[in-house]
């Protein structure tokens, strides 16, 4: 029971790290669009999502490392079961925080995000904006689903990955000296 508890409890904080991280992510996106659609915004974005991309990778890794220290019997397959709880944690944090944020905090954030889409693109006409505009109050519920499944699958990915070599395995270990 205890190692179930310590395997919850380590994805736990391991997915309120790397959910938090994306929510970081996601609000300093939203303060540099206010700064304008010039070019320093633009490179200021995607210098933040390489470095949240990268730094959420490596910090899987590490919570996954510590994990296996922490628990020296664990296997390469509890390692990975470890790493697909820290990121079903994270995506669920980080989808219930866009789906509270579309909701509650800021309603307007899709009909502000069409709007900005439309006002640069002659390609949205009257039927697109109407059938946009239906779309509306079902976005955030989308949102949620859409982020949820996206972050999870690729935390997942990137556990399978990592547990491979998590703990290491050095085959000549157990061999009898004669």
């Amino acid at each position: 029971m205890t190692d179930k508890k310590i395997l919850f409890n380590s994805a736990g904080i391991g997915g309120l790290v790397l959910g938090g991280i994306s929510i970081a992510y996601f609000l300093a996106g939203i303060l540099i669009s206010k700064a304008g659609a010039s070019v320093l915004p633009a490179l200021l974005s995607g210098l933040l999502w390489i470095v949240k991309f990268a730094g959420c990778i490596m910090l899987m890794k590490f919570f996954m490392k510590k994990y296996s220290a922490a628990e020296p019997g664990a296997g390469n397959s509890e390692v990975f079961r470890f790493g697909r709880l820290v990121a079903l944690f994270s995506a669920l944090l980080f989808a219930a925080f866009l789906l509270a944020f579309s909701t509650y905090i800021n309603p307007s954030y899709f009909e502000d995000a069409i709007l900005t889409a439309a006002q640069d693109n002659p390609m949205f006409n009257g039927e697109m904006m109407d059938m946009l505009e239906e779309m509306l109050p079902k976005l955030p519920t989308i949102t949620f689903f859409s982020q949820f499944i996206y972050c999870w699958l690729f935390g997942t990915v990137v556990a399978a990955i990592f547990s491979r070599n998590i703990p290491s395995s050095n085959p000549f270990d157990n061999i009898d000296e004669q």
